[in-house]
């Protein structure tokens, strides 16, 4: 039997597995058997009315984008301009595959990390930064990153959570010790204080699970990095705009890398 287009499809997806992102490849599912159900499809469905339905002549850049299922779904938006990085050569693969078959034309798709965004020389209408600050080994570094080289307006933030998704009210400063007292304040055991769980092995079978932060946590360290939560349409889901960077007046928050001079 002659070999159909579809059968040269399948056969290409194949060649690419495993998927972490099941994209419907006109009929022809790139990870039907997902541990997480058509993932990250319904993912998305419950928060995809936070972001402009009409990106018509916007830019977006998705961080960390895998098969480029945000990518696409960005385009199918309207975008004018969707750029993909990612430091893994065989999402990037699939991601160039999927939007080959699904006939979308202008994605750009390059290998970075997210510490290279600088690179990239230009800011993006939209940046989208999911399912990536947990396997950072400088998770705040990135976030300050994207802040000061790429972010111009709107950010679609995620990252896997755990503990209390209460978000207690926290002072601007914090004493030393309990009024009157030698004891070291309360409230640092409050589950709702922002607080960054570190996995030193393994999580879920993966040793790049480094980080599970807390509800409030994740919103804390989006606002250390000058970003204004506009909605958190669930617990570990923000959509954030750029805001002026804490305590910016008194010089840059972090070290960034350097390039090095010439001996």
């Amino acid at each position: 039997m002659p070999v159909t287009e579809d059968d040269a499809l399948r056969a290409e997806v194949a060649a690419l597995a495993p998927w972490f992102h099941n994209i419907d490849l006109n009929g022809i599912p790139t990870a039907p058997d997902h541990f997480l159900g058509d993932y990250p499809r319904d993912k998305f469905a419950g928060f995809a009315q936070v972001l402009p339905a009409d990106l018509t002549g916007k830019s977006v850049l998705d961080i960390g984008c895998n098969a480029g299922f945000y990518s696409v779904e960005m385009k199918r938006r309207g975008a004018e301009r969707v750029v993909g990085i990612d430091s893994d050569d065989r999402y990037l693969a699939q991601a160039r595959l999927a939007t080959r078959a699904l006939g979308f034309d202008g994605i750009e798709f390059r290998k970075l990390d997210v510490y290279q965004v600088a690179e990239l020389g230009e800011r993006f209408d939209l940046v989208i930064f999911m399912g990536v600050l947990y396997h950072l080994r400088h998770p705040l570094l990135a976030l300050d990153l994207i802040r000061e080289h790429v972010a111009g307006d709107l950010m679609l933030f995620q990252t896997m959570q755990q503990g209390s998704d209460t978000i207690a009210e926290v002072a601007e400063n914090h004493p030393f010790f309990m009024p009157g007292t030698y004891d070291k304040p309360r409230y640092f055991d409050d589950p709702g204080y922002p607080k960054m769980h570190f996995i030193e092995h393994r999580y879920a079978d993966d040793w790049t699970n480094w980080w599970a932060p807390n509800r409030a946590c994740s919103a804390a360290m989006l606002r250390a990095a000058g970003f204004a939560i506009l909605d958190n349409p669930e617990p570990e889901v923000f959509l954030c705009r750029t805001a002026p960077v804490p305590y910016a007046q008194f010089g840059p928050a972090a070290v960034y890398p350097a390039k090095g001079a010439a001996a």
